[in-house]
């Protein structure tokens, strides 16, 4: 089954609507600080996010840079791949946007 890394841990925010993707886990408790030093974040996020996989889905909720983060450790797990949720505020659920920073198979024109 799939997985939903939800990159914060968003206390006050309902993401029920993504649990329809799959199976819930949060990459980083609400508290994490990562404006001194980004090595420990990264050393969490790259245990978390060994497995990454085109079926898991990223929920980029959370401090930007650790959004940041995220997206980038689970490329490198997977490719340079991976599948993040958008929020649709008028249709009130999640669209999926997957995400090749390769660009392999694809073109501008």
């Amino acid at each position: 089954m799939s997985t939903v890394y939800v990159v914060q841990e968003m206390p006050n925010h309902d993401l029920a609507p993504a649990m329809k993707f799959g199976d819930m886990k949060v990459l980083l408790p609400s508290y994490t600080q990562i404006a001194f030093s980004t090595a420990p974040t990264i050393r969490s996020l790259r245990n978390k996010l060994r497995g990454f996989s085109d079926e898991d889905f990223l929920l980029l909720a959370g401090d930007p840079v650790a959004i940041g983060l995220a997206c980038s450790v689970a490329a490198h797990f997977n490719s340079g791949r991976y599948t993040a949720l958008k929020w649709d505020r008028r249709e009130r659920l999640y669209i999926p946007v997957k995400i090749d920073v390769t660009q392999k198979g694809e073109s501008d024109d």
